[in-house]
Protein backbone atom coordinates (compact mmCIF):
# COMPACT_ATOMS: atom_id res chain seq x y z
CA UNK A 1 0.00 0.00 0.00
CA UNK A 2 1.08 3.57 -0.77
CA UNK A 3 1.68 6.22 1.44
CA UNK A 4 -1.22 8.19 -0.15
CA UNK A 5 -3.55 5.31 -0.37
CA UNK A 6 -2.69 4.72 3.57
CA UNK A 7 -3.62 8.14 4.47
CA UNK A 8 -6.62 7.76 2.61
CA UNK A 9 -7.51 4.78 5.27
CA UNK A 10 -6.70 6.81 8.33
CA UNK A 11 -8.78 8.13 10.74
CA UNK A 12 -7.49 11.42 11.65
CA UNK A 13 -7.51 12.11 7.77
CA UNK A 14 -10.89 11.18 7.90
CA UNK A 15 -11.39 13.95 10.65
CA UNK A 16 -9.78 16.45 9.13
CA UNK A 17 -12.04 16.33 6.03
CA UNK A 18 -15.12 16.02 8.38
CA UNK A 19 -13.90 19.18 10.09
CA UNK A 20 -13.65 20.97 6.86
CA UNK A 21 -16.83 20.09 5.62
CA UNK A 22 -18.80 20.71 8.68
CA UNK A 23 -17.20 24.20 9.80
CA UNK A 24 -17.43 25.25 5.79
CA UNK A 25 -20.98 24.36 5.64
CA UNK A 26 -22.11 25.99 8.88
CA UNK A 27 -19.82 29.05 7.45
CA UNK A 28 -21.92 28.87 4.07
CA UNK A 29 -25.29 28.25 6.30
CA UNK A 30 -24.71 31.60 8.25
CA UNK A 31 -24.15 33.84 5.11
CA UNK A 32 -27.49 32.04 3.34
CA UNK A 33 -29.43 33.21 6.47
CA UNK A 34 -27.25 37.02 6.13
CA UNK A 35 -28.65 36.99 2.03
CA UNK A 36 -32.11 36.69 3.10
CA UNK A 37 -33.01 40.11 2.96
CA UNK A 38 -31.53 40.00 -0.12
CA UNK A 39 -34.48 38.38 -1.33
CA UNK A 40 -37.18 41.33 -0.51
CA UNK A 41 -35.41 43.65 -3.48
CA UNK A 42 -34.21 40.45 -5.77
CA UNK A 43 -35.22 37.25 -5.84
CA UNK A 44 -33.25 36.43 -8.24
CA UNK A 45 -29.78 37.69 -6.92
CA UNK A 46 -30.57 35.90 -3.97
CA UNK A 47 -30.77 32.64 -5.76
CA UNK A 48 -27.91 33.22 -8.01
CA UNK A 49 -25.99 34.01 -4.48
CA UNK A 50 -27.41 30.93 -2.87
CA UNK A 51 -26.57 28.54 -5.85
CA UNK A 52 -23.04 29.70 -5.28
CA UNK A 53 -23.11 28.81 -1.96
CA UNK A 54 -24.31 25.65 -2.24
CA UNK A 55 -22.02 24.49 -4.71
CA UNK A 56 -19.58 25.53 -2.56
CA UNK A 57 -20.45 22.81 -0.09
CA UNK A 58 -21.91 20.13 -2.70
CA UNK A 59 -18.22 20.19 -4.97
CA UNK A 60 -16.27 19.07 -0.86
CA UNK A 61 -18.53 15.67 -1.72
CA UNK A 62 -17.86 15.82 -5.39
CA UNK A 63 -14.50 15.83 -4.90
CA UNK A 64 -14.54 12.89 -2.24
CA UNK A 65 -16.15 10.64 -5.93
CA UNK A 66 -13.97 12.48 -8.53
CA UNK A 67 -10.41 13.51 -6.66
CA UNK A 68 -10.33 11.45 -3.39
CA UNK A 69 -11.72 7.73 -4.49
CA UNK A 70 -11.15 8.52 -8.29
CA UNK A 71 -14.05 6.98 -9.00
CA UNK A 72 -15.20 6.76 -12.47
CA UNK A 73 -18.59 8.03 -13.99
CA UNK A 74 -19.19 6.99 -17.35
CA UNK A 75 -22.14 7.93 -19.83
CA UNK A 76 -23.98 6.11 -22.14
CA UNK A 77 -26.52 8.19 -24.40
CA UNK A 78 -25.93 9.66 -27.87
CA UNK A 79 -23.98 13.24 -28.46
CA UNK A 80 -27.15 15.26 -29.14
CA UNK A 81 -28.58 14.87 -25.68
CA UNK A 82 -25.09 15.21 -24.15
CA UNK A 83 -25.23 18.80 -26.06
CA UNK A 84 -28.39 19.71 -24.02
CA UNK A 85 -26.33 19.45 -20.84
CA UNK A 86 -26.78 21.85 -18.32
CA UNK A 87 -28.57 24.15 -20.95
CA UNK A 88 -32.22 23.44 -20.22
CA UNK A 89 -34.26 22.60 -17.38
CA UNK A 90 -35.05 19.17 -16.91
CA UNK A 91 -36.33 16.46 -14.68
CA UNK A 92 -34.13 13.29 -13.60
CA UNK A 93 -35.40 10.10 -13.02
CA UNK A 94 -32.84 8.48 -11.14
CA UNK A 95 -33.06 4.69 -9.71
CA UNK A 96 -32.62 4.40 -6.08
CA UNK A 97 -29.87 0.99 -5.47
CA UNK A 98 -27.00 2.52 -4.08
CA UNK A 99 -25.14 4.23 -0.93
CA UNK A 100 -23.59 6.69 -3.85
CA UNK A 101 -26.17 7.38 -6.16
CA UNK A 102 -26.87 10.08 -5.07
CA UNK A 103 -23.33 11.20 -5.01
CA UNK A 104 -22.82 10.12 -8.90
CA UNK A 105 -25.62 12.30 -10.16
CA UNK A 106 -23.87 15.26 -8.18
CA UNK A 107 -21.08 15.00 -10.18
CA UNK A 108 -23.02 14.33 -13.92
CA UNK A 109 -24.11 17.98 -12.42
CA UNK A 110 -20.85 19.36 -11.44
CA UNK A 111 -19.26 18.56 -14.70
CA UNK A 112 -22.03 20.22 -16.86
CA UNK A 113 -22.70 23.30 -14.58
CA UNK A 114 -25.71 22.86 -12.60
CA UNK A 115 -24.76 21.83 -9.06
CA UNK A 116 -25.49 24.41 -7.25
CA UNK A 117 -28.64 24.85 -8.94
CA UNK A 118 -29.62 20.74 -8.40
CA UNK A 119 -32.87 20.64 -6.78
CA UNK A 120 -34.69 16.92 -5.00
CA UNK A 121 -37.70 16.20 -4.17
CA UNK A 122 -36.37 15.64 -0.63
CA UNK A 123 -38.28 13.73 2.33
CA UNK A 124 -39.36 15.82 5.26
CA UNK A 125 -36.86 14.70 7.60
CA UNK A 126 -33.93 15.90 5.80
CA UNK A 127 -34.79 19.54 6.70
CA UNK A 128 -33.73 18.99 10.43
CA UNK A 129 -30.82 17.54 8.98
CA UNK A 130 -27.40 19.98 9.42
CA UNK A 131 -25.96 21.33 6.57
CA UNK A 132 -27.64 19.26 4.31
CA UNK A 133 -31.64 20.09 4.91
CA UNK A 134 -30.03 23.70 5.89
CA UNK A 135 -28.55 24.15 2.72
CA UNK A 136 -31.48 23.27 1.35
CA UNK A 137 -34.31 25.42 2.86
CA UNK A 138 -32.12 28.32 1.51
CA UNK A 139 -32.12 26.77 -2.41
CA UNK A 140 -35.64 26.32 -2.22
CA UNK A 141 -35.95 22.22 -2.12
CA UNK A 142 -39.27 20.81 -2.05
CA UNK A 143 -39.93 18.57 0.92
CA UNK A 144 -42.40 16.27 1.11
CA UNK A 145 -43.91 14.07 4.26
CA UNK A 146 -44.86 11.62 1.58
CA UNK A 147 -48.41 11.73 2.54
CA UNK A 148 -50.62 13.13 -0.13
CA UNK A 149 -53.47 15.02 2.08
CA UNK A 150 -50.54 16.63 4.12
CA UNK A 151 -48.11 17.33 1.05
CA UNK A 152 -50.79 18.64 -1.38
CA UNK A 153 -50.37 22.54 -0.55
CA UNK A 154 -46.64 22.63 0.47
CA UNK A 155 -45.71 20.64 -2.62
CA UNK A 156 -47.76 22.57 -5.28
CA UNK A 157 -47.09 26.14 -4.24
CA UNK A 158 -42.87 24.74 -3.84
CA UNK A 159 -43.27 23.89 -7.75
CA UNK A 160 -44.94 27.03 -8.48
CA UNK A 161 -42.41 28.75 -7.07
CA UNK A 162 -39.87 27.08 -9.24
CA UNK A 163 -41.24 28.27 -12.66
CA UNK A 164 -39.30 30.95 -13.00
CA UNK A 165 -35.85 29.78 -11.87
CA UNK A 166 -33.07 31.73 -13.28
CA UNK A 167 -30.05 28.79 -13.28
CA UNK A 168 -31.02 25.85 -15.62
CA UNK A 169 -31.87 23.47 -12.95
CA UNK A 170 -32.08 19.56 -12.89
CA UNK A 171 -35.04 18.40 -10.64
CA UNK A 172 -33.86 14.76 -9.35
CA UNK A 173 -36.70 12.21 -8.35
CA UNK A 174 -36.26 8.85 -6.84
CA UNK A 175 -39.85 7.44 -8.25
CA UNK A 176 -39.51 4.87 -6.17
CA UNK A 177 -40.25 6.52 -2.97
CA UNK A 178 -37.38 4.91 -1.22
CA UNK A 179 -33.70 2.74 -1.62
CA UNK A 180 -33.88 -0.39 -2.65
CA UNK A 181 -34.03 -3.76 -0.53
CA UNK A 182 -34.78 -6.87 -1.02
CA UNK A 183 -37.56 -7.05 1.60
CA UNK A 184 -39.03 -3.92 -0.20
CA UNK A 185 -38.80 -5.50 -3.53
CA UNK A 186 -40.81 -8.17 -2.44
CA UNK A 187 -44.03 -6.21 -1.23
CA UNK A 188 -43.66 -3.90 -3.79
CA UNK A 189 -44.14 -6.52 -6.05
CA UNK A 190 -46.98 -8.31 -4.24
CA UNK A 191 -48.61 -4.84 -4.90
CA UNK A 192 -47.82 -4.84 -8.63
CA UNK A 193 -49.68 -8.46 -9.00
CA UNK A 194 -52.65 -7.36 -6.98
CA UNK A 195 -53.16 -4.28 -9.10
CA UNK A 196 -52.41 -5.75 -12.19
CA UNK A 197 -49.03 -3.88 -13.07
CA UNK A 198 -46.03 -6.13 -14.32
CA UNK A 199 -43.25 -7.21 -12.45
CA UNK A 200 -40.16 -5.45 -11.97
CA UNK A 201 -36.86 -7.39 -11.23
CA UNK A 202 -34.46 -4.67 -10.51
CA UNK A 203 -36.45 -1.48 -9.30
CA UNK A 204 -39.97 -1.04 -7.22
CA UNK A 205 -42.89 -0.33 -8.41
CA UNK A 206 -42.84 3.79 -9.21
CA UNK A 207 -45.19 5.97 -7.07
CA UNK A 208 -46.32 7.96 -9.67
CA UNK A 209 -47.91 11.38 -7.80
CA UNK A 210 -44.52 12.85 -6.93
CA UNK A 211 -43.63 12.55 -10.78
CA UNK A 212 -47.23 13.59 -12.33
CA UNK A 213 -47.80 16.38 -10.03
CA UNK A 214 -43.98 17.62 -10.27
CA UNK A 215 -44.87 17.46 -14.53
CA UNK A 216 -47.77 19.15 -14.06
CA UNK A 217 -46.35 22.40 -12.65
CA UNK A 218 -42.78 22.47 -14.03
CA UNK A 219 -44.59 21.92 -17.62
CA UNK A 220 -43.95 25.29 -19.59
CA UNK A 221 -40.69 25.54 -17.94
CA UNK A 222 -38.67 22.30 -17.95
CA UNK A 223 -38.31 20.77 -21.70
CA UNK A 224 -37.37 17.07 -20.72
CA UNK A 225 -37.14 14.46 -18.32
CA UNK A 226 -33.92 12.48 -18.44
CA UNK A 227 -34.12 9.21 -17.70
CA UNK A 228 -31.02 7.44 -15.59
CA UNK A 229 -29.89 3.89 -15.01
CA UNK A 230 -27.21 3.60 -12.73
CA UNK A 231 -25.18 0.39 -12.06
CA UNK A 232 -21.53 -0.29 -11.10
CA UNK A 233 -18.90 -2.36 -13.07
CA UNK A 234 -18.54 -6.18 -11.93
CA UNK A 235 -21.30 -6.04 -9.37
CA UNK A 236 -19.42 -3.39 -6.78
CA UNK A 237 -21.41 -2.26 -3.91
CA UNK A 238 -20.03 1.03 -3.50
CA UNK A 239 -20.67 2.92 -0.13
CA UNK A 240 -19.75 6.71 1.30
CA UNK A 241 -17.25 4.74 3.57
CA UNK A 242 -15.84 3.12 0.78
CA UNK A 243 -15.32 6.78 -1.07
CA UNK A 244 -13.77 8.22 1.86
CA UNK A 245 -11.09 5.27 2.52
CA UNK A 246 -10.45 6.00 -0.83
CA UNK A 247 -11.71 2.77 -2.79
CA UNK A 248 -12.17 3.41 -6.44
CA UNK A 249 -15.74 2.01 -8.13
CA UNK A 250 -16.79 2.10 -11.58
CA UNK A 251 -19.76 3.76 -12.05
CA UNK A 252 -22.01 3.26 -15.36
CA UNK A 253 -25.39 5.33 -16.66
CA UNK A 254 -27.42 5.60 -19.07
CA UNK A 255 -29.25 8.68 -19.89
CA UNK A 256 -32.11 8.96 -22.24
CA UNK A 257 -33.91 12.16 -23.07
CA UNK A 258 -37.58 12.67 -23.52
CA UNK A 259 -39.03 16.22 -24.79
CA UNK A 260 -41.37 16.91 -22.19
CA UNK A 261 -44.01 17.33 -25.08
CA UNK A 262 -44.19 13.26 -25.47
CA UNK A 263 -45.52 13.06 -22.04
CA UNK A 264 -49.45 13.06 -21.59
CA UNK A 265 -50.77 15.58 -19.46
CA UNK A 266 -53.93 13.77 -18.49
CA UNK A 267 -52.54 12.02 -14.96
CA UNK A 268 -53.52 8.74 -15.49
CA UNK A 269 -51.65 8.56 -18.88
CA UNK A 270 -48.62 10.46 -17.57
CA UNK A 271 -48.91 7.44 -14.72
CA UNK A 272 -49.05 4.77 -17.20
CA UNK A 273 -45.96 6.84 -19.15
CA UNK A 274 -44.11 6.22 -15.98
CA UNK A 275 -44.70 2.51 -15.48
CA UNK A 276 -43.53 1.92 -18.88
CA UNK A 277 -40.83 3.86 -18.44
CA UNK A 278 -39.53 1.66 -15.43
CA UNK A 279 -40.10 -1.73 -17.37
CA UNK A 280 -37.79 0.17 -19.90
CA UNK A 281 -35.31 0.80 -17.28
CA UNK A 282 -36.17 -2.86 -15.95
CA UNK A 283 -35.14 -4.03 -19.09
CA UNK A 284 -32.30 -1.95 -19.15
CA UNK A 285 -30.68 -3.53 -16.17
CA UNK A 286 -31.47 -6.72 -16.97
CA UNK A 287 -28.75 -6.40 -19.92
CA UNK A 288 -25.95 -4.42 -18.14
CA UNK A 289 -26.11 -7.89 -15.69
CA UNK A 290 -25.56 -10.14 -18.69
CA UNK A 291 -23.57 -8.02 -20.80
CA UNK A 292 -21.61 -5.78 -18.83
CA UNK A 293 -22.83 -2.92 -20.50
CA UNK A 294 -25.54 -0.50 -21.44
CA UNK A 295 -26.38 -0.22 -25.11
CA UNK A 296 -25.30 3.58 -26.02
CA UNK A 297 -22.27 5.41 -26.86
CA UNK A 298 -19.68 5.16 -24.19
CA UNK A 299 -18.69 9.09 -23.27
CA UNK A 300 -16.65 9.73 -20.18
CA UNK A 301 -16.95 13.33 -19.21
CA UNK A 302 -14.19 15.62 -18.25
CA UNK A 303 -13.75 16.30 -14.70
CA UNK A 304 -13.48 20.11 -13.84
CA UNK A 305 -10.92 21.71 -11.44
CA UNK A 306 -13.19 23.95 -9.65
CA UNK A 307 -14.37 21.53 -6.52
CA UNK A 308 -10.08 20.92 -5.90
CA UNK A 309 -9.36 24.27 -5.77
CA UNK A 310 -12.88 25.47 -3.84
CA UNK A 311 -12.00 23.05 -1.16
CA UNK A 312 -8.73 23.86 -1.28
CA UNK A 313 -9.72 26.89 -0.30
CA UNK A 314 -11.63 25.82 2.84
CA UNK A 315 -8.86 24.08 3.93
CA UNK A 316 -6.20 26.83 3.46
CA UNK A 317 -9.10 28.98 5.65
CA UNK A 318 -9.86 26.36 8.15
CA UNK A 319 -6.91 23.72 8.76
CA UNK A 320 -4.14 26.96 9.52
CA UNK A 321 -6.10 28.34 12.57
CA UNK A 322 -7.21 24.74 13.75
CA UNK A 323 -3.37 23.33 13.63
CA UNK A 324 -2.21 26.93 15.27
CA UNK A 325 -4.87 26.41 18.05
CA UNK A 326 -4.10 22.90 18.40
CA UNK A 327 -0.17 23.52 19.06
CA UNK A 328 -0.87 26.30 21.46
CA UNK A 329 -3.61 23.88 23.40
CA UNK A 330 -0.76 20.91 23.77
CA UNK A 331 2.29 23.61 24.82
CA UNK A 332 0.08 25.09 27.41
CA UNK A 333 0.37 21.32 29.03
CA UNK A 334 -2.90 22.54 30.76
CA UNK A 335 -5.06 19.08 31.50
CA UNK A 336 -8.94 20.98 30.91
CA UNK A 337 -7.63 22.42 27.46
CA UNK A 338 -6.26 19.39 25.85
CA UNK A 339 -9.21 16.88 27.78
CA UNK A 340 -11.66 19.91 26.15
CA UNK A 341 -10.31 19.52 22.82
CA UNK A 342 -9.95 16.22 22.52
CA UNK A 343 -13.77 16.09 23.67
CA UNK A 344 -14.80 18.60 21.43
CA UNK A 345 -12.50 16.18 18.72
CA UNK A 346 -14.96 12.83 19.85
CA UNK A 347 -18.04 15.24 19.40
CA UNK A 348 -16.79 15.81 15.53
CA UNK A 349 -16.12 12.73 15.07
CA UNK A 350 -19.64 11.31 16.24
CA UNK A 351 -21.44 14.07 13.95
CA UNK A 352 -19.24 13.15 11.05
CA UNK A 353 -20.26 9.25 11.80
CA UNK A 354 -23.63 10.28 12.02
CA UNK A 355 -23.61 12.70 8.55
CA UNK A 356 -22.46 9.46 6.52
CA UNK A 357 -25.05 7.35 8.69
CA UNK A 358 -27.80 9.08 6.28
CA UNK A 359 -26.61 7.33 3.07
CA UNK A 360 -26.15 3.83 4.54
CA UNK A 361 -28.98 1.21 3.01
CA UNK A 362 -29.09 -0.39 6.49
CA UNK A 363 -30.49 2.77 8.23
CA UNK A 364 -32.22 3.29 5.54
CA UNK A 365 -35.96 4.33 6.31
CA UNK A 366 -38.79 1.74 6.44
CA UNK A 367 -41.40 3.67 4.41
CA UNK A 368 -41.02 1.29 1.57
CA UNK A 369 -42.07 -1.55 3.89
CA UNK A 370 -45.16 0.16 5.42
CA UNK A 371 -46.58 2.42 2.33
CA UNK A 372 -46.65 -0.24 -0.27
CA UNK A 373 -48.55 -2.33 2.67
CA UNK A 374 -51.12 -0.25 2.79
CA UNK A 375 -51.69 0.31 -1.09
CA UNK A 376 -52.48 -3.57 -1.16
Amino acid sequence: MSAIAYLKTHFIVHLLLGFVFVVSGLCINFIQLCTLPVWLFSKQLYRHLNCCLAYSLWSQLVLLLEWWSGTECTLFTDQATVDRFGKEHVIVILNHNYEIDFLCGWTMCERYGVLGSSKVLAKHELLYVPLIGWTWYFLEIVFCKRRWDEDRDTVTNGLQALRDYPEYMWFLLYCEGTRFTEKKHRISMEVAESKGLPKLKHHLLPRTKGFTTTVEYLRGTITAVYDVTLNFRDQETPTLLGILHGKQYHADMCVRRFSVDEIPEDEKECAAWLHKLYQEKDALQEQYAKEGTFPGQRILPRRRPWPFLNWLFWVILLLTPLFSFMLGVFASGSPILICSFLLFVGAASFCVRRLIGVTEIGKGSSYGNQEFKKRM
